[in-house]
């Protein structure tokens, strides 16, 4: 299911912490059992102890506002997102909203049975034009925050796809579209830091930048469980990429 017709037009958000305790979500998708919305930056999925207000608290909220369609107001205490995206990725984030089938679907995501594609913008001018990155990743254990690849790690596989390459300003960035065949914690971030093209805007793994870091889950496809349909979400690309690559964003995705 794609988006409507707005989906052309709208961006991802950078979600501030002086944002309204009654912000909703971008809905992009609706189901009796699942909800998809779109993540802004700067906002955690889920809860880390500290108090901090997550993606999973908004959302509770709409849902107990009444303010998505289609969903009651008594699903609010039973959404449950089923994937995590660091505090700065934007885009997808599935919730199951229904307790009685959510084990499901956990199912599914732990069996990467969805087919998960990203979009990011990596430093420099990367030569090839498709690579199997096929690193296994652990943890670091200098640092508690950071990933690594690992000989010893659990295995990790990315298709990473160049989809344009522009130097703006003397310094070069590469447009990347990238699928996911596993889902371990800061994978792509890892992969393409261990290819030496760190994402443009990860502080953790190569340098910061004002933008923030250029990674975009914008399509999530995979065969409903319970429903047994089809169903394909997508989410809008947001302004910072198409500044950056205006002419490949409009082509590659119709905007």
């Amino acid at each position: 299911m794609r988006g409507s017709g707005s989906y052309a037009v709208q961006e991802s958000a950078t979600y501030r912490r002086d944002a309204p305790a009654n912000l909703s979500p971008r809905v992009l998708y609706v189901s009796e059992t699942l909800l998809a919305v779109d993540k802004p930056a700067g906002i955690i999925v889920h809860g880390d102890g500290t108090g901090t207000k997550t993606l999973t608290d908004l959302v509770r909220r709409a849902v107990e506002r009444g303010a998505i369609d289609h969903v009651a107001p008594t699903c609010a205490a039973e959404a449950q997102a089923l994937q995590r995206l660091d505090r700065d990725t934007t885009g997808i984030v599935l919730f199951s909203i229904c307790k009685h089938t959510q084990g499901v679907y956990d199912a599914l995501i732990a069996g990467h049975g969805a087919r998960k594609h990203y979009l990011a913008v990596a430093e420099g001018r990367i030569p090839w034009d498709q690579r199997d990155i096929r690193v296994p990743i652990g943890r670091d254990r200098h640092d508690a925050r950071r990933m690594r690849a690992s000989r010893t790690g659990k295995d990790a596989h990315t298709e990473a796809t160049v989809l344009d390459r522009r130097r703006i300003d003397g310094r070069w960035y590469t447009l990347l579209g990238l699928r996911l065949y596993s889902g371990h914690k800061h994978q792509i971030r890892v992969h393409l830091a261990h290819e030496g093209f760190p994402l443009v805007g990860d502080a953790l793994y190569g340098a910061g930048d004002a933008r923030g870091l250029m990674l975009h889950a914008r399509r999530l496809a995979f065969t409903d469980p319970v429903s047994h349909t089809s169903v394909d979400i997508h989410a809008p690309i947001s302004k910072r990429f198409r500044d950056l690559f205006p002419r490949s964003c409009s082509r590659l995705f119709n905007m």
